[in-house]
């Protein structure tokens, strides 16, 4: 790859990095004290590709160390919002199941956004969104199969 072609590569993902950046701590000052985007993204995970996890299935997605995991998923069973249950499949692993205020949390975190939402429609059209989902939509999922290389 050239230099050029290098540095337009290397600006697409510093973008996305502040981006990320910018709106994680945005997403954190709406949420309830204490609750972190971590939290959150667990719920959405769960519900996204369904719950019945285990703590090293949501590690490895998360790519994250399974200790971390296991503290992230401590605070949301302090807080009610998911349940273990022994895995049905191996005795000595658990489960990680949403519970209703679990669902709930995930939904009222999403209304919390609604104001910052509506303040970036104003620079950005729904149907800009439209044409940079898909592009950005391809970028993660080439990403999800490449993790390892």
């Amino acid at each position: 790859m050239d230099k050029q072609t290098l540095s337009r590569y290397f600006e697409l993902f510093n973008e996305i990095g502040i981006i990320e950046q910018l709106s994680r701590a945005s997403f954190e000052a709406r949420l309830p004290k204490g609750f972190l985007q971590s939290h959150f993204s667990v719920l959405n995970h769960l519900i996204r590709v369904q719950d019945g996890r285990t703590p090293l299935e949501l590690a490895r997605a998360f790519q994250v160390p399974k200790t971390t995991m296991t503290h992230t998923l401590a605070g949301l069973e302090k807080h009610a919002l998911i349940e273990m249950r022994p895995n049905p499949n191996d005795g000595r692993s658990k489960c990680v199941w949403l519970t209703e205020e679990g669902r709930q949390f995930r939904e009222n975190s999403i209304e919390a956004l609604s104001d910052k939402m509506a303040s970036v429609s104003t620079s950005l059209s729904v149907e800009e969104v439209d044409q940079i989902l898909p592009t950005l939509r391809k970028l993660r999922i080439f990403l999800d199969e490449n993790r390892d290389s």
